[in-house]
């Protein structure tokens, strides 16, 4: 079988890391890597299941990383901008850099499956508006600055 295929068995046997935001303790992602395990650098793609009760991530949108989720199975609640909307197996989401902030969460007893997918540029700026806090991402590192502790530069 070719290096770049994952069947179904392949999917399955991939392991599941158990990823938690690292500024929300309520977003939990049960998450198989597809993207590495055909060589993909470039993309992330990840197969993600979200439990009853719980968050994908804290509400926020990126500077340079597009982004896109699509539904496999389950309904859950998106959040675009200001807006919320029930989302179900075969809905698309797309968010181009920068876009509105975005966050998924399951309300219902069913699990929420689906393909997650993005940009992994070296240097990413990510705002998360709610907790008035931008992350950067530079070449490996992670850094983090709340809204209130930035000065702007001014131009002389």
């Amino acid at each position: 079988m070719s290096k770049h295929l994952l069947n179904d068995a392949k999917i399955a046997a991939l392991p599941i890391t158990r990823v938690q935001h690292q500024f929300n303790d309520n977003a939990i992602r049960s998450t198989k890597t597809l993207s590495s395990a055909t060589g993909m650098q470039r993309l992330g793609i990840h197969l993600v299941t979200i439990c009853q009760g719980n968050d994908s991530t804290t509400h926020h949108y990126h500077d340079a990383d597009e982004e896109f989720i699509y539904i496999v199975s389950g309904k859950g609640i998106a959040r675009i901008g200001e807006e919320s909307f029930e989302v179900g197996p075969g809905d698309f989401m797309g968010f181009p850099a920068p876009s509105d902030a975005h966050s998924l969460h399951n309300p219902n007893a069913e699990d929420l499956v689906y393909l997650m997918g993005g940009e992994g540029w070296p240097v990413d700026v990510v705002h998360y508006p709610e907790i008035k806090r931008s992350m950067t991402r530079s070449h490996g590192k992670r850094a983090y600055s709340d809204w209130d502790d930035i000065t702007e530069v001014k131009s002389r």
